[in-house]
């Protein structure tokens, strides 16, 4: 049995911690007293969780929880709170009639109702049987296909996010008034953020390409067609996107409004083989036309119409989309990044092999050169390819690849750069994000940062808000670098001066800049700190993504989207299965409310708990070695 000299010793350590907390708090005055009286309770809290966290008491929740008290693992949102009940729970144990009896700002009640009524605010209501929202990423199409949006919202998803590094102004409208009429068919409030698109630094355009476009029909197994190839052709001038997922093949020299269903377009494709194209429909604009067989065109190819085996019309192929040549890159070799002037180039090489010119690739911000260290590490692709910064100049840098697929790495253009060794000092709003904002400012109900990485870049965009008369929008701080990570205490600070504010997980980016291998370690702390801020939190990056692109979800994606159930709202990316993967998550999200809240588990009835002792020995089981 304990004696009363050892509950001291543990309530002394309790009471340590809560002094810390205390002075922690008082040492934050200045920055207390700029943030809203609303606010300032989450602020208190959020510095007592700091508090707590300073210092290693493992060895303390071992002793709590032997004796049956709370270990301080669920204390997020209610930290003072929590240590004062601790402690007036072991003074009672030793023996104290009267123990020192303290409120805390924040309690086990206000502190959840604080998350709850912040959420609510950014994020609106969640319109399923969970209180997980879902935020669904725009594809180009949602501007134009109304039955897309519709399927969406009809399917659970609460926000949609529209990401201003694509489309534009035209497009977005689209998008936002076909949400505008789902709501209304369906008697919904569904929110809009628009994600600024910010300082991305990203690989520019690689020279050459070339105009080519390969058909592939569907076959199964035993090779027998299960759906032909599909296009449109069309007399307008090229290149053209595709039309609802199908290529659009321009031609010239051949009227497209006199050919006629059952009519063949004959050509001999990049491999000299005959290849044929057959009219299967025709409308304003041109005709809809099917390969049963894989065939490569290429711009400039002969092409003739026939009808029947009568020849009626000779033309050509018009001005494909460019297919890129990417830089294939392996371990040892050598590529410079240069400013977007120059086109990219593969590298060359002399008559004995060595290198001639190393590869270029070019990159959209030259700016960040003057912050490069050589030494420090660079990463392509979402980490794709990785390697070391050997020297660096105010025009280029020469990079040695260090990581890389075996057979090479494939680099192309548009792809984001990560410089994780690198404090980039460059300012979070872009000129292209200011003209943005004056639509989000109309628009959107919540904006995200990109990139932010110090509390002075959510001042830039508090003041531009404020300026466009925007100021009750909500801010999204999106942490997908290093320094905003390590930064993330002062940036919630800094957020909780104004409100409505929430936190996005940008696992793609965080995940190359910290290493793959301490995502899960930093996604929970941010968790951690941003419920002890009562700031709600958006997961995202690559949630069923798998399903989203192919209509089959992987083991492990489903495990994560299970523990997504832990933030506030989790976020899809777009893909042709998305309705489905919106459907998959909603039943996801429903069977795990059952089992947890943020990180603590729910101990409902469990199924396999009521397993029957067994009145009989397994067969076999006086034959077996009692040992």
């Amino acid at each position: 049995m304990t004696n009363s000299r050892s509950f001291q010793r543990i309530i002394d350590s309790v009471t340590a911690v809560i002094d810390r907390c205390v002075a922690l708090e008082k040492s934050f005055d200045l920055q207390l007293n700029e943030i809203l009286p609303e606010q300032q309770a989450s602020a208190r809290n959020l510095i007592h969780y700091l508090a707590l966290r300073q210092h290693d008491v493992r060895s303390l929740q071992i002793v709590l929880s032997s004796y049956g008290l709370s270990s301080l693992g669920r204390t997020e949102a209610h930290v003072l709170a929590s240590l004062l009940t601790v402690r007036t729970a072991l003074q009672l144990m030793a023996g104290e009639k009267k123990p020192e009896r303290t409120a805390a700002a924040v309690d086990f009640s206000s502190g959840p109702a604080l998350l709850q009524g912040h959420t609510q605010r950014l994020l609106g209501s969640s319109h399923a049987s969970h209180p997980v929202r879902v935020m669904v990423t725009m594809p180009p199409n949602a501007a134009s296909d109304y039955l897309l949006v519709r399927d969406l919202v009809g399917a659970g998803m609460d926000i949609m996010r529209v990401n201003c590094a694509h489309d534009d102004e035209a497009a977005w409208s689209g998008m936002i008034a076909n949400l505008e009429r789902a709501n209304r068919e369906f008697s919904r409030r569904c929110r809009v953020l628009m994600d600024l698109g910010g300082p991305k630094l990203r690989t520019g355009e690689i020279e050459g390409g070339l105009r080519i476009l390969k058909l592939r029909p569907k076959r199964d197994v035993r090779d027998q067609l299960l759906q032909p190839a599909r296009v449109w052709l069309t007399d307008a001038a090229g290149p053209l996107e595709p039309i609802a997922g199908v290529p659009v093949v321009p031609l010239t020299g051949i009227v497209i409004s006199q050919l006629r269903v059952r009519d063949k377009i004959r050509f001999a494709d990049t491999r000299g083989r005959q290849r044929t194209l057959t009219i299967t429909a025709c409308e304003a604009g041109g005709c809809w036309a099917e390969s049963a067989q894989a065939a490569m065109l290429e711009t400039g190819m002969v092409a003739a119409a026939y009808r029947g085996a009568k020849p009626v019309a000779l033309g050509e192929i018009g001005q494909l989309p460019l297919v890129e040549q990417p830089l294939v890159l392996k371990r040892g070799d050598l590529l410079e990044v240069t400013g977007p002037a120059t086109p990219g180039k593969p590298g060359e090489l002399d008559d004995q092999g060595r290198v001639k010119r190393p590869a270029t690739i070019p990159t959209t911000l030259p700016e960040v050169f003057k912050f490069v260290r050589a030494g420090e590490r660079i990463f392509f692709d979402d980490g794709k390819i990785g390697g070391i910064v050997k020297s660096v100049t105010k025009r280029k840098m020469r990079v040695e690849i260090t990581y890389a697929a075996h057979a090479g790495g494939k680099l192309r253009s548009d792809k984001g750069i990560n410089l994780p060794d690198t404090d980039l000092d460059l300012p979070a709003l872009t000129p292209k994000d200011f003209q943005d904002l004056k639509f989000a400012a109309r628009h959107a109900d919540m904006v995200g940062l990109s990139f932010v990485r110090h509390p002075n870049d959510i001042e830039l965009l508090q003041r531009e808000l404020e300026r466009l008369d925007a100021g009750d929008v909500g801010i999204v701080l999106k942490i997908e670098n290093r320094v905003a990570f390590e930064n993330l205490p002062q940036l919630l600070l800094k957020g909780l001066q104004t409100m409505p504010l929430g936190v996005m997980v940008a696992r793609g980016d965080l995940a190359v800049e910290v290493g793959f291998e301490r995502l899960a370690e930093l996604q929970e702390e941010i968790l951690w700190l941003c419920e002890a801020a009562h700031v709600p939190v958006i997961w995202a990056t690559q949630v069923l993504e798998n399903m989203a692109k192919t209509g089959m979800p992987s083991r492990a994606e489903v495990t994560d989207a299970a523990m997504s159930g832990r933030a506030e709202c989790v976020m899809l990316n777009k893909g042709p299965y998305i309705v489905d993967a919106v459907k998959f998550l909603e039943d996801v999200l429903e069977r795990m409310k059952r089992h947890q809240r943020k990180k603590a588990s729910m101990l409902r009835r469990l199924s396999i708990s009521h397993a029957k002792p067994r009145n009989k020995p397994e067969p076999g089981a006086a034959d077996r070695d009692p040992a």
